[in-house]
C-alpha cells in the first residue's frame, strides 16, 4: 500500500474503481510528467447517491460531500495511469463544476470539499489552483463535477 493510500485509510477512505466513461474519453490521460483526469462525477459504486442543482434540490453541505466524492474518484483515476499515487509531486490545479439554481452563488465553498481532501491526503503538495464554475446542468444531472490535474515526480 502507498503512503498516500496508507493516508486515505487514516481518514476512513479508499479508492474506488476507476469510473467507466459515459462517452468517448478516457478517465485520465499522462502526457510528459502531468496527469489530466477527465471530470469525475461523484460515483459511488457506479451510481449517483444523489441528483440535482445545489441550492435547490440538494444542499450546499451535501454538495461540498460530493466534491469530496469527485476528487477521491480523481486520485482513483490518477493512479490508474500513473501506477502509484506516491509518484504525485504535487496537485497543480482542480476545476470544478456546480450545477447550480439560478441563485446559487457559493460554488467555491462547494468545491472546498475536493480541495481540503487533496490537502488532507497530500500535505503542501496538495496546495493547488482552482476555478469553482456554476453551470446549468451536468451529466445524469449530477449536482457536481471535478477535473484533477497532478504533475509526477521523475522517474
Amino acid at each position: 500500500m502507498s503512503a498516500v493510500e496508507a493516508k486515505l485509510a487514516e481518514l476512513g477512505l479508499s479508492l474506488p474503481e476507476v469510473a467507466s466513461p459515459l462517452a468517448a474519453y478516457q478517465p485520465a490521460v499522462r502526457s510528459g510528467r502531468y496527469v489530466y483526469t477527465a471530470g469525475q462525477l461523484p460515483l459511488v459504486d457506479g451510481k449517483l447517491p444523489t441528483t440535482g442543482k445545489v441550492g435547490a434540490e440538494v444542499t450546499p453541505e451535501e454538495a461540498k460531500e460530493l466534491a469530496r466524492v469527485c476528487a477521491l474518484n480523481a486520485l482513483a483515476a490518477v493512479k490508474s495511469v500513473a501506477g502509484d499515487l506516491d509518484r504525485v509531486a504535487r496537485v497543480v490545479k482542480v476545476v470544478g463544476f456546480v450545477a447550480s439554481a439560478a441563485d446559487f452563488t457559493g460554488q467555491p465553498a462547494v468545491l472546498n470539499g475536493a480541495s481540503e481532501l487533496l490537502g488532507e491526503v497530500f500535505g503542501d503538495k496538495g496546495v493547488h489552483a482552482r476555478s469553482a464554475v456554476g453551470v446549468a446542468v451536468l451529466p445524469l444531472d449530477a449536482p457536481v463535477e471535478v477535473e484533477v490535474q497532478v504533475e509526477l515526480a521523475e522517474a
